[in-house]
């Protein structure tokens, strides 16, 4: 019998006759409620949704046959990927099928909010011919911030500069270099971007640290000429700071295409005239669910014959050495850890295994330090595939070295990279019979933890009297440390305190431990 797959959400006509003409018995099942998936899922060699449909652990304990689960288009937040993970199920998307509309559709509520094409509309409509009122502005000669310089972010700038448009943008992930290719000016730090900018478009993940990253306190820097606009993701813009500051004047307009409770139909947005809001329609238009449909069947098909499948986002650990598989989660953790005390993107990276791991094919490993080193602060899902791809969009290069002497260690990967002229270096291994992971060294210092959730790595002077000041200020604000350890560099001076503690960090607290005397640097860092 043909495989099943079971499409639980409209897909495109292009994407259904693709799965057809590969011999697959296509099962269309729109509308389903979670147990009418549950019982329609059990011999399902595939599953194609969209963003409705929530694939969690009871769909895939239900699922004794699935082989692939297709995501048309590119959120994964209504997948359980630890869940598919775990029981073998590859997940797939299709992050590069709305990238095109997403950036016309920003372009296009910029030229709206520009020239105030939907209220003169509804005027004129409403049989009144206000000319004066609805005077607009010219894009040429404006300066365009751009927060995020992912695939959206690019293409939206490639279109800004032929409008003449000054262009400005903010993300620590791209290269210098890179954002000249592209004809953009970088700046270090978002709120002189907004202290610049006449329009600011918005194109980065939705993440912890991105939630209401446009929120009063950025807002207060702007120019009264100020635009905003955001076709990413609802809640990275503070709706309510928002619309206060273009009551008061402070901001001129805003243009939203996506909300923080999503389907709405109240924000108060809505009731503000220099407003313009459209119901999440960067990813509607014909052409980008075609290519959804068509890529995700492409996907499937290529999944269901054991095949190569270039956007998996999962990766079964059994495809690496025995001796390597245990490396993978240590791999990505440091990957996670190098770029949060670089605190960007670097433009060289080094990846070094050292001892008995040398002698095998360390490749895998080198793709999870990438994916680490990318998670989070790219605009899509990374994946062991599509991380080299992200990262040379990006301007990074990798170099893996191998070494069969490990000095202190049976097994040692270490990585390394520059920032601003300031090198960076993580070192991990496994240790004893279970294999547990070890972070042993930190730009320089030699430390011994274990990864965890929630980090702090704080820099200091060689003085006494620093482990109590950062003890007691942790203390003060209910921190409670799991597990910490001195790290002492080359001359054996201890200068870097590396720290596990039971809740995040709050910014506001790294900033106080920043500002003690001695406290060199401090960085909060999240690692699962």
């Amino acid at each position: 019998m043909a495989p099943r797959v079971l499409v639980a959400e409209t897909l495109a006509p292009r994407g259904l006759d693709l799965l057809r003409g590969a011999g697959l018995d296509v099962d269309e099942h729109v509308g389903m409620s979670h147990d009418e998936l549950l019982d329609a899922v059990g011999d399902a060699a595939a599953l194609v949704i969209r963003s409705a449909t929530q694939v969690d652990e009871a769909v895939f304990a239900a699922a004794s046959q699935l082989v692939v689960v297709g995501r048309a288009g590119i959120g994964l937040d209504n997948v359980d990927i630890d869940a598919a993970t775990h029981r073998g199920v590859m997940v797939v998307n299709a992050p590069q099928s709305n990238v095109l509309s997403a950036a016309e559709h920003t372009m296009a509520l910029l030229l709206a909010q520009a020239r105030n094409v939907p209220q003169a509309d509804a005027d004129l409509k409403a049989g009144a011919w206000n000319r004066s009122r609805w005077e607009g502005v010219e894009l040429h000669g404006k300066t365009l911030g751009i927060v995020g310089l992912g695939r959206v972010g690019v293409l939206v700038a490639q279109r800004a500069l032929a409008f003449g448009m000054h262009l400005l943008a903010y993300d620590p992930f791209v290269s210098a270099d890179r954002a000249r290719q592209l004809g953009v000016t970088l700046v270090t730090a978002l709120d002189e971007l907004v202290r610049q900018a006449d329009f600011l478009t918005i194109h980065l993940p939705k993440t912890p640290d991105t939630i209401g990253l446009v929120g009063a306190e950025l807002l207060a820097n702007a120019k009264p000429t100020l635009r905003v606009v955001n076709v990413a993701r609802g809640g990275i813009v503070d709706e309510a700071a928002l619309a206060d500051a273009i009551r008061d004047g402070r901001v001129a307009g805003a243009a939203l295409d996506v909300f923080a409770t999503e389907p709405t139909i109240e924000s108060p947005l809505f009731e503000l005239p220099t407003v313009i809001v459209t119901p999440h329609l960067g990813a509607s238009t014909v052409e980008a669910q075609d290519k959804a449909g068509q890529t995700i069947a492409e996907q499937v098909v290529l999944a269901l014959r054991g095949e190569f499948v270039p956007y998996a986002v999962n990766v079964a650990a059994s495809e690496a050495n025995a001796t390597v598989q245990p490396f993978l989660p240590l791999a990505e953790r440091l990957g996670r850890l190098f770029t949060a005390l670089a605190g960007g993107i670097v433009d060289s990276l080094e990846v070094s295994y050292e001892g008995e791991i040398a002698d095998y094919d360390c490749r895998v490993l080198t793709l999870a330090v990438l994916k680490g080193v990318l998670q989070g602060v790219v605009d899509e899902p990374v994946s062991f595939v599509n991380a080299p791809q992200l990262a040379e969009s990006r301007g990074l290069s990798v170099r893996e070295t191998t070494s069969s002497s490990a000095l202190d260690y049976v097994n040692l990967v270490t990585v390394r990279g520059r920032r601003d002229d300031r090198g960076v270096h993580v070192a991990g291994t496994l240790f004893g019979r279970r294999a547990a992971p070890r972070i042993v060294g930190i730009d320089e210092h030699s430390v011994d933890v274990p990864p965890a959730r929630h980090m702090l790595v704080v820099r200091n002077t060689d003085e006494p009297g620093m482990i109590g000041t950062v003890g007691s200020i942790l203390g003060e604000t209910g921190i409670n440390i799991a597990d910490m350890d001195v790290g002492t560099n080359a001359e054996g001076a201890p200068a870097l305190m590396a720290i596990s503690t039971d809740t995040p960090v709050p910014r506001e607290v790294v900033e106080r431990l920043r500002s003690e005397p001695g406290v060199l640097d401090a960085r909060a860092i999240e690692l699962d």
